[in-house]
């Protein structure tokens, strides 16, 4: 179900705060600009795909986007998906997956990332419960092949429900049904654990496996030999600021040593 190369190179697309969120302040116009630069920066460098988040709406809410960050998300998705031909997915933070599925399905996006998709975690907002079989039923009735990528022990969480990390993966896997795991460090822009992405790979081989922070231009070949790919978000911006545009001289040294040329 997960139609991306492997070993796959992901981008990730920080959208500047949407409408709804308490930080918002740039014209919607502006915002789709800046995602639209990115996009492109993304697709010449050679990427396979990029993911889309609503990550400059912090304080996330704890579970239900506001309409008009959904609504914002859906319009600049769409403009990306048409301007820049890689498959796209989608992060509904901080965990709305139903909205997710929903705006990957209006612009026919390839996949979503679901923070806590099974078990309980604390989170900074709030206890956050996994919802895997609400997911995999609306996923249903939309009728789509969308895939789920759910993460195991995210970051910026404490797992509670399973702090073991390979049963956390199989249940990920075998009882929430994830089409793919993702690996993190425990904040934004810290590295995974190369030793945990192998016991994960090891435990659950029959599962895309993605490292989700971290990555660097030095490290990317290394864990592509135990992942089937990374998501790449700060290691491409100057510095590893997530506020700014993404570095074209960085993501293409992220391509060269992913062994895309």
């Amino acid at each position: 179900m997960i139609e991306l190369p492997s070993p796959a190179l992901i981008g990730v697309l920080h959208l500047s705060p949407l409408p709804g969120s308490a930080s918002h302040s740039l014209p919607m116009h502006d915002i789709i600009t800046l995602a639209m630069n990115d996009a492109r920066t993304l697709g010449d460098a050679g990427f396979d795909a990029m993911i889309i988040e609503n990550y400059g709406d912090a304080p996330f809410t704890k579970a239900t986007l506001p309409p008009a960050s959904l609504a914002a998300m859906a319009v600049i998705a769409d403009s990306v998906r048409r301007e820049v031909p890689l498959p796209i997915g989608i992060n509904a933070l901080r965990n709305d997956a139903s909205a997710a599925l929903g705006i990957a399905s209006a612009v026919d996006a390839s996949f979503i990332r679901v923070n806590v998709h099974t078990g309980v975690s604390a989170t900074d907002q709030g206890w956050l419960e996994g919802r895997a079989e609400q997911t995999l039923r609306y996923r249903k009735q939309l009728g789509q092949r969308i895939a789920i990528l759910a993460d195991v022990h995210v970051k910026h969480a404490t797992p509670i429900s399973e702090p073991d990390l390979v049963r956390a993966a199989k249940d990920t896997a075998y009882r929430g049904l994830a089409d793919g795991l993702i690996l993190t460090g425990s904040a934004t822009g810290e590295a995974v654990d190369l030793d945990d992405l192998r016991r994960v790979r090891d435990s659950v081989p029959d599962r895309r496996l993605f490292a989700g922070s971290g990555a660097q231009v030095e490290t990317v070949e290394s864990l592509l030999t135990v992942a089937d790919g990374v998501i790449v978000g700060t290691g491409i911006k100057p510095d590893g600021d997530i506020t700014r545009p993404i570095d074209s001289s960085l993501a293409q040294a992220f391509t060269r040593a992913a062994g895309r040329g």
